[in-house]
């Protein structure tokens, strides 16, 4: 348990790593009640869930004090467990499928999660604004983009694999890409990205 991100993130308090480990495991039996993540893939849940989601972390900072929403979060990916590691920062996990939400509720009880908020909406129903917006491949950039923009103050950043060149083209601002496996060198990350849209007032 843990031995990528300890292999990766061998910074993090003791604390922390314990916290990771509580939150797989319930994430594993509760993956057995509701399909949370494949069937097929719960055996990857480290690499291709949490470290994937801790990825950003190589390369961004994320302040304290930030608010972060993380769209069509599912299980709690990357929100989770980002909000594990960065207790400072305010994490709303936003997703419109209720029993997701409720795992990720059970998972918040159980480690004491108090900056935490889990979110029961459709992004496109969602009003409020926060610093920084995170998630997983939910849709194409443009699209995702045109939904999440009314939600944002600062930045967005988005996980995505594969080759999406012809997306960048179509986002109307600047632009950083991040290569995973460049900080990350597990076959899983090779062609995975963090895309960072800083929004300019």
């Amino acid at each position: 348990m843990l031995k990528l991100i300890k292999k990766y993130f061998p910074e993090f308090h003791k604390d922390t790593f314990e916290r990771l480990a509580i939150a797989m495991r319930l994430h594993q039996e509760w993956n057995a009640k509701i399909n949370l993540i494949s069937r097929k893939d719960i055996e990857n849940l480290e690499c291709h869930h949490y470290l994937h989601s801790l990825s950003i972390l190589k390369f961004i900072t994320i302040f304290d004090g930030a608010e972060v929403l993380d769209v069509g979060t599912g299980g709690g990916f990357p929100g989770l467990p980002l909000a594990i590691v960065l207790p400072k920062v305010q994490f709303y996990l936003l997703d419109s499928i209720q029993k997701k939400l409720n795992v990720i509720e059970d998972i918040k009880q159980n480690l004491g999660l108090e900056n935490v908020r889990t979110v029961w909406s459709r992004i496109e129903d969602y009003k409020f604004k926060h610093d920084i917006l995170t998630a997983r491949a939910v849709s194409s950039l443009p699209k995702f983009y045109s939904l999440v923009k009314k939600n944002v103050k600062k930045q967005i950043l988005y996980l995505k694999g594969g080759d999406f060149a012809g997306e960048l083209q179509q986002i109307p601002m600047p632009i950083e890409l991040y290569k995973i496996h460049e900080k990350i060198s597990e076959p899983f990350f090779e062609t995975k990205k963090i895309v960072s849209l800083r929004i300019v007032s």
